[in-house]
């Protein structure tokens, strides 16, 4: 018998956040290795541009509280499904200290259509999106 990993499992989305996080910071690294010319004068005033930051990246990791949309979005890059909700009834049901990420996979899952058995391969895959 021999001892094989189940590498053909699709990454759990903590694990894939994950690898998405390693592979930007080796990137970023890469890049700064190979143009070490610049003053990093110039690389602070780029991080301070605001247009540095991606929007979607800082709404999905605010608390409801925070958000100041009416209405909130996310769909599932796996089965299409789009699902919307009031801010106002996500903060009725979940909590003001909830953090919209959590949230949305939540809504998600709750109504989740993939379903195989396998807890890895469960799930949708949230995609935030503007209204």
């Amino acid at each position: 018998m021999t001892d094989l990993s189940a590498s053909w499992r699709m990454p759990t989305p903590k694990q894939m956040e994950k690898l998405a996080t390693d592979a930007a910071i080796k990137h970023a690294a890469s890049a700064a290795a190979q143009d070490r010319s610049l003053p990093p004068e110039y690389w602070e005033s780029v991080l301070k541009d605001p247009r540095a930051s991606t929007p979607g990246t800082q709404l999905r990791q605010r608390r409801l509280s925070e958000i100041q949309r009416h209405v909130l979005r996310v769909s599932c890059r796996r089965c299409e499904r789009t699902v919307e909700i009031q801010t106002a009834d996500a903060v009725r049901l979940y909590g003001a200290n909830a953090v919209w990420k959590d949230v949305a996979q939540r809504l998600l899952d709750n109504t989740c259509q993939q379903r195989t058995g396998s807890h890895e391969e469960d799930g949708c895959w949230p995609a935030f999106e503007a209204p």
